[in-house]
């Protein structure tokens, strides 16, 4: 199983950031576009994660590449995919797998939220909304973090 995950977020220019998502054996960077809510919908699908839904998935559009994260929980352990695809409405087999990786529930809670808040450190919620094009997803990074908290606390 996966230790570590690290995850980051950069702006890139109106509309556009670069997400890479790496572990101690491998790393995958990728564009996505602000044509979705793909920080609001990430933030939400770990949070259902960590609440102990079984299975979640997201999509980042990168016009017209799509890249589809898949996450599998079981008991604190989840598996992610994220599949590159040429086209957002292409089935899964469709896709090539850029990076995988198993780490527990606490673990990528964590990595999504240090990720965020790096975002906020470092844009400012205007200067993030400035060069996104859209609110920062306080609401969503806030309520993973209440559930991230209450599920760390269960655990002691």
């Amino acid at each position: 199983m996966t230790t570590g995950m690290r995850m980051t977020w950069v702006l890139d220019g109106r509309g556009w950031v670069t997400c890479t998502v790496e572990d101690h054996q491998a790393k995958a960077e990728f564009s996505v576009s602000y044509i979705t809510s793909a920080p609001e919908d990430l933030l939400t699908a770990v949070a259902r994660l960590v609440s102990g839904e079984a299975e979640t998935r997201v999509q980042f559009e990168a016009e017209p590449t799509a890249y589809r994260w898949i996450l599998y929980r079981r008991a604190d352990d989840v598996w992610i995919r994220v599949l590159e695809l040429r086209d957002g409405r292409d089935h899964d087999n469709k896709g090539t797998e850029i990076w995988s990786g198993q780490l527990g529930i606490d673990v990528l809670g964590r990595s999504v939220i240090r990720c965020f808040d790096e975002v906020a450190r470092t844009y400012g919620e205007s200067g993030y909304r400035g060069k996104w094009g859209e609110h920062f997803p306080r609401t969503e990074l806030e309520a993973l973090r209440r559930l991230w908290r209450a599920h760390r606390s269960d655990e002691s």
